[in-house]
Order: C-alpha cells, then structure tokens, then sequence
C-alpha cells in the first residue's frame, strides 16, 4: 500500500505505557506519522510525546477519548495524509497487527481489529457488553460484525470528510461507525489479539450508558453500510 498513514494515538496518562507502544509503530510501520493526542495528561505524557511522536496535540484538561480522537482527526485532515489508524497508548493493541488492518482496508474504508470474545483475555462483563453492543449497533446500521467496540481501527480520508461523530467521550467511536454505515462505507473486521491487563479508563456504568444512548439516538435512520 502506498497510501500515506497516520497513526493517531488519545493518551491520557500513558507515560509509562507510551513510549513502548511507540517504538512499536515505528518498526510496525516506518513511514507512518505518528500523532499523539495528549488528553490533559499530568503524568509526563505529552514529555514522551514530544520525543517520540511526529506530532504533539495537547488538549486543555480530560475532555474525553472522542474529543481527541476529533482533535487528532482534524490534525489529519489538515495534511495530504490518506488514512488514520488509530489504536491505544496503553499497549492492548499489539502494533504489529497494523499492516494487517491496512491490507483489509484496501477492499474497504473502514476497518475494525476484531477481537476474539469466546476463551480469551477479555473480562466478563465486557464480553457481555461487547457482544450486547454489537448486536444493537447491527440493528440501527446493518453492520454484522463480530466486534463493533474496538478502538484499533483503519479509517480512509474519504470518510473523515464525511463523518463527523457526536460525543466526546467512548460514544465517539460508536457514534463514529454508525455514521459511516448509513454513509454507505463499507465496514470490515480484521483479527487481531485480545490484549487486556492496564487499567482501562472506561467507566462500566456512564460510558456503558453513553454508548447505550447513542445507539438509540440512531434507531429508524437510514442504513447504507456494507459489510462486503
């Protein structure tokens, strides 16, 4: 693929998962720009960043990981980049799986890394969470994927020109691919690990209710995604 890739990382918190995760890209995908968004860290965060990353974004306090995926994305739109692969900066997307979601994006725009559910490293609750999420986000986008809620994605220019996601928090992503659905872009997973063990920021309870809320705000529209 010669397309020109972005990686755009949100971090908050993440100087001591950041930089691993960073060295990463850079053998993953050595020609990617790496952006990271610094969601008001107090931790030394936007400090590795800035010695590490192609380019710093610093957000004025926690305004959440949808404002600084918005931030990032914009950033991208200001270049000549062609696609955003955005994964996280606590270390649960294995950036050696980049290349693959860029090869499946090839026959798509947007694509998901799909993680396993069943015997794997994912708690309980969010296998249910998952799985109750993607169930519901098929029926308002017509999007049957086996994982909806990953982070890890590959998304083409074309549709952040287009999409412009609600929330400012996890619905983001959600909001995010709901929109691009009934756009008519064609959305795909592709396998990746299920890699858990950092403390996670999201909150079982509101960011639950969040992505909940969303969803709903999306029953009746019009669907126009494709899977295929």
């Amino acid at each position: 693929m010669t397309d020109r890739v972005a990686c755009v990382i949100a971090a908050y918190q993440a100087a001591e998962t950041l930089p691993r995760v960073l060295r990463q890209v850079r053998t993953a995908l050595p020609k990617a720009r790496v952006i990271v968004v610094d969601d008001g860290s107090h931790d030394g965060t936007s400090t590795v960043s800035k010695d590490l990353a192609d380019w710093t974004i610093r957000l004025r306090g926690n305004c959440g990981k949808g404002a600084a995926l918005r931030a990032g994305f914009d950033e991208v739109l200001r270049s000549d980049d062609d696609i955003a692969l955005t994964l996280d900066a606590d270390g649960q997307h294995d950036p050696a799986y980049a290349p693959r979601l860029l090869t499946v994006l090839e026959a798509c725009d947007v694509v998901i890394g799909g993680r396993s559910r069943a015997g794997s490293a994912m708690p309980l609750r969010r296998r249910m969470t998952n799985a109750m999420a993607s169930m519901a986000i098929a029926r308002v986008s017509g999007i049957r994927l086996q994982d909806t809620q990953s982070g890890y994605r590959a998304i083409r220019r074309e549709v952040l020109e287009r999409v412009r996601a609600h929330g400012d928090r996890y619905e983001f992503e959600t909001d995010f691919l709901i929109r691009a659905a009934h756009a008519g872009f064609r959305v795909r997973n592709a396998s990746v690990p299920t890699v858990y063990g950092p403390v996670s920021h999201f909150r079982s309870i509101s960011d639950s209710a969040r992505i909940v809320r969303t969803i709903w705000a999306h029953r009746g529209a019009t669907v126009g995604a494709r899977t295929r």
